[in-house]
């Protein structure tokens, strides 16, 4: 496994935007963690989500793209900081781009903030986590829409690895939908795998995390 992933771990963990517990998700599952990227609050923090999600998209759609684009508002960061630490990382200068909720109708008007969109951009979409995929569903039309542009893939910080609307994760269920690959930072098990090697996990949590897989984990 790549060492970005397992600091990206401990990373989540300081920064508490990864926690265990008991949650109940927006689908209404009772889950033993909980993701959430507001929690990276800081310029420090900031810079080196960016540089993780940098080196994620390296190494899933390398640098052969012109546009990270991040749906609005939590998307809106990630682009910024990650467009940066491209730059820093690998010398590759690319433009970000976001939608607004509600359409502007003067001084920049439009959908869009950032760069616009042009014919043959090849895009990158990235977000903080996905579980059902609806995020996609309002964005990727909207992308699509603005120009001729080719969706190279989606990024997002922590794959789950549930269920999604069928058998498959819901980052799969994207890419049978929209055409274009769908990866993560790291994924639930490969943190659960790294917690065990350092005996961060409890019995009881650990036996909590199996029964939710076993209830709604993906199978395909």
């Amino acid at each position: 496994m790549e060492d970005y992933k397992k600091e990206f771990v401990s990373f989540m963990l300081d920064a508490k935007a990864l926690k265990f517990g008991d949650f109940t998700l927006k689908s209404g599952r009772k889950s033993p963690f909980f993701m959430n990227a507001g929690a990276y609050v800081t310029g420090k923090q900031l810079h080196e989500l960016g540089r993780y999600y940098a080196k994620a998209i390296h190494d899933n759609f390398g640098l052969d793209f012109d546009v990270l684009f991040g749906p609005a508002y939590k998307g809106i960061p990630l682009a910024v900081v990650t467009a940066l630490a491209i730059d820093e990382l690998y010398g590759k200068e690319v433009r970000y781009c976001s939608n607004r909720k509600e359409i502007k109708d003067h001084g920049d008007t439009g959908i869009l903030l950032g760069s616009k969109l042009k014919d043959g951009d090849r895009v990158i979409m990235i977000e903080d986590v996905t579980t059902s995929g609806k995020s996609m569903e309002e964005t990727v039309p909207i992308v699509r829409s603005q120009a001729d542009v080719e969706i190279k893939g989606l990024i997002v910080s922590l794959n789950r690895n549930e269920k999604g609307k069928g058998n498959k994760t819901a980052l799969s269920e994207i890419e049978d939908l929209y055409g274009f690959k769908a990866a993560a930072i790291v994924s639930m098990p490969e943190v659960v795998e790294i917690l065990k090697e350092r005996n961060a996990l409890d019995a009881d949590l650990l036996s909590r995390i199996d029964a939710y897989y076993a209830e709604y984990g993906a199978t395909e």
